[in-house]
């Protein structure tokens, strides 16, 4: 006879909101000057002088439940836009050793060909098309057989 699995329920810790450490924003009243990490990416900002969140965004779930802290790992950590810094451009060096890394991790080791994407390098050690026997299609990888010096966006 089967046995049941009996599913254990996490015991749940709520906090008043009153006593919450952090102040809490639902998304529709983030007072102006705050922003989520994502926020700051999309503003091209790097978290720069903040120490640590100063406010936290509910989640949608706890919109409905007001008098509660948001306890769930949704919720966002708010940070000070002033703080904010420009975020750094990497250098023509740095660049070159992530176009290295990435060509390392896309091109194949039986027929040398550099691909638009990573190859399973781990579980197969070469290509699709080289573990299968069959011809790639050329638009998957790059035509150039001349040894590739940098594709540098800068």
């Amino acid at each position: 006879m089967p046995r049941r699995r009996t599913r254990r329920r996490r015991e749940v810790t709520r906090v008043s909101r009153s006593d919450a450490a952090l102040p809490e924003f639902d998304r529709a009243t983030v007072p102006e000057g705050l922003a989520t990490r994502r926020q700051l990416r999309e503003m091209q900002l790097s978290p720069g002088d903040n120490k640590g969140p100063v406010a936290i965004l509910r989640c949608r779930l706890c919109a409905t439940r007001p008098q509660w802290s948001c306890r769930h790992p949704t919720r966002g950590y708010l940070l000070r836009v002033d703080l904010a810094k420009p975020k750094r451009t990497p250098t023509l060096a740095q660049e070159l050793a992530l176009d290295r890394a990435m060509a390392a991790r896309s091109t194949c080791s039986r027929c040398s060909r550099r691909y638009y994407y990573c190859l399973p390098l781990r579980t197969q050690g070469c290509c699709d098309p080289c573990a299968r026997g069959y011809e790639p299609s050329p638009d998957t990888y790059l035509a150039s057989t001349a040894p590739v010096t940098h594709r540098l966006a800068a």
